[in-house]
């Protein structure tokens, strides 16, 4: 039950991290914009900038999604295998 929460926990920031990262870009670029007057340039590469994180955030979430379950994967065939070998044994 307490890694069901931590996964949760892990996970449950990722959509925070996604609008986040989107806004602060987006608004740091209008910021900008507004001081240099650059007339919208950087509210779009501010933007991009926003978007290349969301995808950093999400490579990583599933990379780690994928790790955690090869490890579970690795635990139930070892599991399997030891109940394979203590039947065998009877």
């Amino acid at each position: 039950m307490q890694q069901d929460w931590k996964a949760l926990g892990n996970y449950g920031t990722l959509g925070m991290e996604i609008a986040l990262s989107i806004v602060v870009g987006l608004f740091g670029g209008q910021w900008l914009d507004k001081k240099l007057h650059t007339g919208g340039v950087l509210t779009w590469v501010g933007f991009a900038y926003g978007l290349a994180a969301v995808g950093r955030a999400i490579y990583r979430a599933m990379r780690k999604s994928n790790l955690e379950a090869e490890a579970h994967e690795q635990r139930e065939r070892e599991a399997r295998q030891k109940y394979d070998d203590d039947a065998k044994d009877r």
